[in-house]
């Protein structure tokens, strides 16, 4: 991460607003913290304020503050930023502080918070405080409760974080182009007792639905539910990274989505409690376990378990066509199709080509060539071979030995002996195969001739 120390110079600077500097102390701005790469990174603990537990964004990070006269002070920049997906695969997107999504932001129940938003967009915009209770002029709608940031200007919001929980914050402007863009991020409110609900290990991440033509950089922002690019936190499998976890710890992850449509996020090996919502936290009383949970468009679900299955575990959308990468969808279904004479006549002419979809959508050991800046439709490598997974989808590693506090990544799970499936090589005995067509309820009936008498109507004789 580094600083935009020289942010600020030049003729083209943003300038704060008079109405802005009318209401606040501050004598200056504070930095512009802007991340360097699209790795994860771990937060330290809090240099300044009341202490709480920091969360640990996937493949994203949490913005720094300054303490001004017991104010909490964070700088936000709306800027077109250029996100790489996965290795492969770049993005023109509109974000924050040099990223899509934007930095988390994490205060404590009862701070003061001011946030300076400068615009570097081409035209204007604003914040809202998703869920937040705040002043009516501090909620960030364009037009209703304040009037639209400018290019090249800042504004000032300022009100105190009044209830703990999750939230996120996204544009009020332009809300078609803009969301569709990638500009949105993550607010958390701890509460004032650290040890309330405390987990050991506390994830976040956005759920994100982009159409972007295979070869093109730029989303089309008009598209309203075929999306062909599903991400966590704009990352697409294999370039999101695990979420990995000590055997033992309990483990908390808040998954927002400010996509056009639901998501079931679906966990494999565990069981999980709802915890949370926008709302608040889900009382004791009215929580379930469950392996899926179902995550609509404008919410947030934070789900809670103990890690206690050690292995490599599948954590996902199960739409899933949400678990592919530049997905086509007008192809036709070839299953059972056989076009080896025609096949054989367009490899003349291209000689690349490869029959697809006969056998199934399969593409393990499939290689292509494929247009620049895109990613194949299903990838990803095991220790076993083709994972054939992208998109919304990556990996909970639990690990007996991973230290307390440790992120690194510890490599493929090492399976106890007799404890992975393997093939059969013996003799079989033969499959029983339902062969009745209604089952036992509805029998087949024997079907009794029928004689129809037809009568053409009066007057309509051959003529």
């Amino acid at each position: 991460m580094m600083n935009r120390r020289n942010f600020f110079k030049g003729a083209g600077a943003a300038a704060v607003s008079a109405l802005a500097v009318s209401r606040v102390a501050a004598a200056s701005l504070p930095e512009a913290h802007v991340a360097s790469h699209a790795g994860t990174q771990v937060p330290p603990a809090p240099p300044t304020g009341r202490p709480f537990n920091p969360v640990v964004t996937l493949n994203g990070w949490s913005l720094p503050w300054r303490m001004n006269q017991g104010v909490k002070e964070f700088h936000l920049v709306a800027e077109p930023v250029v996100r790489e997906f996965a290795p492969g695969m770049q993005a023109n997107l509109w974000g924050y502080n040099g990223q899509s999504p934007g930095p988390t932001i994490e205060v404590v129940e009862g701070d003061r918070v001011r946030i300076f938003v400068t615009n570097r967009l081409p035209e204007r915009t604003s914040v809202h405080w998703h869920g937040q209770r705040l002043p009516n002029g501090m909620d960030g709608v364009t037009g209703l409760t304040q009037p639209g940031i400018a290019p090249g200007k800042t504004f000032v919001y300022e009100f105190v974080a009044r209830r703990p929980g999750t939230f996120m914050y996204h544009p009020h402007a332009d809300e078609m182009t803009q969301m569709a863009m990638g500009m949105m991020g993550f607010w958390i409110t701890h509460p004032k007792d650290p040890a309330f609900m405390a987990v050991d290990r506390d994830f976040v991440f956005l759920l994100g639905a982009y159409d972007i033509e295979p070869g093109g950089y730029t989303p089309k922002t008009n598209t309203m539910l075929d999306f062909n690019l599903w991400t966590f936190n704009s990352r697409t499998f294999p370039g999101i990274d695990p979420l990995v976890v000590r055997q033992g710890d309990r483990v908390r992850i808040r998954a927002g989505n400010l996509t056009m449509t639901n998501h079931p996020i679906h966990l494999h090996g565990h069981e999980f409690v709802v915890t949370g919502t926008d709302g608040g936290w889900t009382p004791p009383a009215a929580r379930w376990p469950e392996i899926t949970t179902d995550i609509a468009v404008g919410q947030m679900r934070a789900i809670e378990f103990v890690a206690d299955e050690p292995g490599d575990w599948a954590f996902h959308c199960h739409k899933s066509h949400h678990t592919m990468n530049a997905m086509g969808h007008d192809v036709p279904n070839l299953i059972g199709v056989d076009h080896r004479g025609v096949a054989e006549k367009i490899s003349q002419l291209v000689p690349e080509y490869m029959v697809m979809g006969d056998k199934g959508g399969s593409m393990d050991g499939m290689e292509m060539a494929l247009p620049d800046n895109t990613l194949p439709m299903m990838t990803g490598q095991g220790p076993f071979g083709g994972v054939e997974m992208g998109g919304m989808f990556t990996v909970l590693k639990v690990r007996k030995e991973q230290k307390r506090g440790d992120y690194s990544d510890p490599g493929w799970y090492r399976h106890p002996p007799g404890t992975v499936a393997y093939e059969w090589t013996g003799s079989l005995p033969p499959p029983a195969r339902q062969r009745d067509a209604g089952g036992k309820l509805m029998p087949l009936q024997h079907a009794h001739p029928v004689q129809l008498n037809v009568r053409k109507p009066a007057g309509h004789g051959q003529h």
